[in-house]
């Protein structure tokens, strides 16, 4: 998918996972902040008790995604074939059914068939890659304790200038080579809890401005 050369401030987002609450208040702060482009690098739905809001949220706002190893599984993984063996992987099956159940057949395909990269160009002729864990495989995670070397690995010779990431929840930036890396950590599973990261990059002529922030939020007590 082509996209225009960015011109104004674009948000990337990251690890939603099914959680509305924390989506709506990063959305009502790029709203202030009047940001319009969105994309979101993935881990969409799985995790939270709202994953179908999530989705229609994000379509309805036309938010450009990648596809993350939580929304490959729910596209492509049959519920009834999961066999866990000890309480914790029982609770997880039980939530990937019910997920899997919440957003039926059709948007399961839908995350099936989502790119694992995007590329922005940015209106001074650099580009931007956005994917859910690294360029050389969206199931590895670029974290912020790599070496130089084991990072370089995992760009994978791409020729993008900002390489946006997510996966580990864990918001940083990071240079080496000709190469800058941003991990836009978590929407809706920071660790810190009830938080929610975002990120804003500001095309300019000769570079971009990047804005790493986060707004609070309190989950809604279960009914």
């Amino acid at each position: 998918m082509a996209h225009p050369p960015a011109a104004g401030p674009i948000a990337f987002l990251s690890d939603v996972h099914g959680n509305i609450t924390a989506l709506e208040v990063v959305l009502a702060e790029l709203e202030r902040l009047d940001v319009k482009r969105v994309y979101v690098a993935g881990d969409l739905l799985l995790g939270g008790d709202e994953p179908l809001e999530v989705w229609q949220r994000l379509q309805a706002l036309g938010a450009i995604c990648t596809r993350g190893a939580s929304d490959l599984a729910l596209g492509s993984v049959d519920p009834g074939s999961l066999v866990p063996i000890d309480e914790e992987q029982r609770r997880q099956a039980r939530l990937f059914s019910d997920t899997r159940g919440a957003i039926g057949d059709l948007v399961a395909e839908r995350l099936r068939r989502l790119p694992e990269q995007q590329r922005i160009p940015l209106v001074d002729g650099r580009e931007v890659l956005m994917v859910h864990g690294s360029p050389a495989d969206s199931n590895r995670e670029i974290t912020h304790d790599l070496n130089d070397d084991e990072l370089l690995a995992l760009l994978d010779d791409d020729p993008a200038d900002i390489i946006v990431c997510g996966s580990t929840h864990v918001p940083f930036q990071r240079t080496v080579a000709e190469y800058h890396i941003v991990n836009v950590g978590s929407v809706g599973a920071a660790p810190e809890g009830q938080i929610a990261h975002y990120t804003i990059v500001t095309p300019r002529m000769s570079s971009a401005d990047i804005l790493q922030d986060w707004v609070s939020y309190e989950q809604p007590e279960a009914s």
